[in-house]
């Protein structure tokens, strides 16, 4: 059995290994398909790419393009880096609060069938949470806004639906004009939230029910019926739901360096897969039911694929989405009524309109553009590789 231990394995290794395999052994959806094959082929020559040639020392370099997939470990660093930049310009110079919205396991099986309408769920009705509260005379009496990023997994690489916000310690009184600051412990006690938020996820979910926009395949095709799906409601409506806030963030600049490394993450980075040996992937997951102890999972290669596969999105479903004052239609008329009473300037992008050698210059210091070898000469691209399609 073909192995690999060092130089350190990719998941891309993992799918052109057992991919095929796993391909001819499960009917996959297209953007699975898709994404296995982008991952595979990303940064080789199946992409197609280019020749540079220094100017000086002569010296020739290939660069092979990046799939570009939203779920591939190797292509997010710009994009978290621009998203990033572009956040700067929007977020105010307040306290922000983390907050985490998780749905019950019970619901897992339904939202992988289900993703678009039950994720959209989950996104709706945490908002709506919060900004529904935060206008309440009893806590903060003003418009706030949130900024959520959706993860689907968890280290394990199960299936564990769960949303980040981010929401200030404050939001926009309209009555006086003025930014009305929030509680230094938060605005509203989460053992508030989360009825209200298990209130409204369960209301939408009974409604995409009586509209027939559920499926229900496999493992939860009983739920077809609705004295079943009642008892699942009834479930759902007895537990207790899980909303969690860290604790609070001193400015903007800490929020936008703790939340890039949400944004563009996806379920399993490189750097966490050790080996790849006799059919089976090592990799380190933290278990947080252990203190967060670092340990390692060793899984068969067919059952790893099968995980990371849980968690590619529909395709054009939206995983970053901002409410309230952070919401489009509300940027030019009260987010800027909010600056301009916190007398503050918005920062400007540092990569709006830039090639991607001079933002990779800026937010890593590289310079792609130099010669490696004699370190004066420019590197100058001098022939183009054409992508590989496949007959």
């Amino acid at each position: 059995m073909e192995s690999i231990i060092s130089p350190s394995p990719g998941l891309g290794d993992v799918f052109a290994m057992f991919g095929g395999q796993y391909r001819s052994e499960h009917k996959l959806p297209a953007q699975q398909l898709k994404t296995m094959y982008a991952i595979q082929h990303c940064r080789t020559a199946v992409m197609g790419g280019h020749i540079d040639s220094c100017d000086n020392c002569k010296h020739k370099r290939i660069a092979y393009n990046s799939c570009r997939n939203r779920h591939c470990p190797q292509c997010q660093g710009m994009k978290q880096a621009k998203w990033v930049d572009k956040l700067a310009s929007t977020l105010l110079p307040v306290s922000y609060f983390h907050i985490v919205f998780t749905i019950p396991s019970e619901l897992n099986r339904l939202a992988l069938v289900n993703q678009k309408c039950i994720y959209d769920i989950l996104f709706k009705a945490a908002s709506e949470s919060v900004l529904l509260l935060s206008k309440d005379k009893k806590y903060l009496n003003a418009q706030s806004g949130l900024v959520a990023v959706l993860h689907t997994w968890g280290q394990n690489l199960m299936d564990h639906p769960h949303l980040h916000t981010l929401v200030p310690a404050g939001g926009w009184c309209e009555k006086a004009q003025c930014w009305k600051q929030g509680s230094k412990k938060f605005f509203m006690p989460v053992k508030v939230i989360s009825p209200v938020f298990k209130g409204k996820f369960l209301s939408l979910l009974k409604d995409a029910y009586q509209q027939n926009q559920l499926k229900f395949e496999g493992e939860i095709k009983s739920l077809n019926l609705k004295s079943n799906f009642k008892k699942l409601l009834d479930t759902l409506y007895s537990k207790g739901w899980v909303v969690y806030a860290k604790r609070p963030f001193k400015n903007a600049s800490h929020v936008i360096k703790y939340l890039g490394r949400y944004t563009h993450r996806v379920a399993l980075s490189n750097s966490r897969i050790t080996a790849i040996e006799e059919g089976n992937v090592i990799f380190k997951w933290k278990d947080y039911k252990d203190k967060g102890q670092q340990k390692t999972m060793k899984l068969a290669a067919s059952e790893f694929i099968r995980r990371f596969l849980l968690h590619v999105l529909p395709k054009r479903f939206c995983k970053i989405r901002y409410y309230g004052i952070f919401a489009l239609r509300n940027r030019n008329e009260v987010l800027l009524k909010c600056k301009k009473t916190l007398t503050y300037h918005t920062q400007k992008s540092k990569l709006t309109g830039l090639s991607w050698q001079d933002a990779l210059k800026v937010t890593t210091g590289i310079d792609v553009t130099k010669c490696t070898v004699c370190k004066t000469g420019n590197m100058v691209t001098t022939a183009l590789l054409q992508r590989y399609r496949a007959p």
